[in-house]
């Protein structure tokens, strides 16, 4: 006998027979009496936030209602690009394939060509 479980709801996709008990219409009915409304207890926890904030003003907050924020944020222009200024590196040599090495001396650049060619 095939039994077409696709579309039955007394077997499940396996062919087993379920228990009538899942097949039961009966619901949990409203009862008005289970709604409670909110109530807000503030906690002491709430009463130190409060406090911190009122002790321990926010900077930015302050800056912003002085005018000041703006002069503390510093310039938005666009940034020098960085250079280096030092005398160490003399150059820089490509030691294999596009690996770029600084060169400091002119015995390592020596060295340096003598690896790429030997």
């Amino acid at each position: 006998m095939f039994i077409n479980t696709s579309q039955s709801l007394r077997y499940d996709q396996h062919g087993r027979k379920r228990k009538t008990k899942s097949l039961s219409t009966s619901k949990r009915k409203y009862d008005r009496n289970d709604f409670k409304p909110y109530v807000n207890n503030r906690t002491t926890l709430d009463e130190l936030r409060e406090a911190q904030a009122k002790q321990y003003k926010s900077v930015m907050e302050e800056a912003m209602k002085d005018g000041s924020w703006i002069k503390l944020a510093g310039g938005t222009g666009k940034r020098e690009s960085p250079k280096y200024t030092g005398t160490l590196v003399k150059g820089i040599a490509t030691m294999h394939k596009s690996n770029a090495v600084p060169v400091i001396n002119d015995q390592e650049a020596k060295d340096i060509a003598r690896m790429r060619r030997g």
